[in-house]
């Protein structure tokens, strides 16, 4: 079994961007590692590259999974989805994926309530945003909310501040422009772990950033039955 920054009540930071790719078992198709536990079943969240041509069999997601177009354009037999798509595929959906041109993706997988079966579709390039009435220079693009989790979009301005403890810990992946927290500066494809009762403390950078936020979700770390 791989485990890969398992200790969910620890601070993780990595900068996707520059981990290392490493092959899947299917040609063409890569992955960089943010946290794992599991083998090739797994409770898992990776950044996962498809080269041009390349694709899964068909395959049945018994855990469900989650994930956002990065780059490229991503495909099954549902359709396209170019950067920017946040697609939810519950535990027992089945589809083929792959990539004619290509694409980059940020994916977690067995990471829903069993009990799910409730798909997601959304082109975040469509919709728009509201500002945080209590976090000044913060617009939020909801994406996804039930009884377990939060999951959003946040553009914040340049040189905004936050400051907050989170009792329900967090997960944010920068999209692009950058921040610092602390004394580690985050760039596109940075991933950092806020446990349950940490804090955040950022300041956006001079062009700003997006990131994807997802709150709540901590305290319900399952190990999938067949790991």
């Amino acid at each position: 079994m791989d485990l890969i920054n398992a200790q969910f009540d620890q601070r993780v930071l990595l900068h996707g961007a520059d981990l290392p790719w490493v092959d899947s078992p299917v040609a063409g198709v890569q992955r960089r590692m943010l946290d794992r536990i599991g083998g090739e079943v797994a409770r898992a969240t990776s950044i996962v590259r498809y080269a041009p041509g390349s694709h899964f069999s068909p395959h049945t997601h018994h855990g469900g999974e989650e994930f956002l177009v990065l780059d490229g354009v991503f495909q099954d037999e549902r359709g396209d989805y170019p950067a920017g798509s946040y697609i939810r595929n519950p535990p027992t959906t089945r589809h083929t994926p792959g990539s004619e041109t290509g694409c980059v993706i940020f994916v977690k997988l067995w990471q829903f309530d069993p009990a799910d079966r409730t798909p997601e579709v959304i082109d975040t390039n469509k919709i728009g945003r509201v500002d945080d009435a209590t976090r000044p220079g913060v617009a939020v693009t909801p994406l996804f909310e039930d009884e377990r989790e939060t999951v959003s979009l946040e553009t914040w301005l340049p040189g905004t501040r936050l400051d907050a403890v989170m009792p329900d810990g967090a997960e944010l992946l920068v999209l692009s422009g950058g921040f610092t927290e602390g004394v580690d500066e985050l760039r596109a494809w940075s991933w950092l772990r806020v446990p349950r009762g940490g804090r955040l403390t950022a300041i956006a950078g001079a062009q700003g950033t997006t990131v994807w936020v997802k709150t709540r979700h901590l305290s319900l770390v399952q190990v999938p039955p067949s790991a």
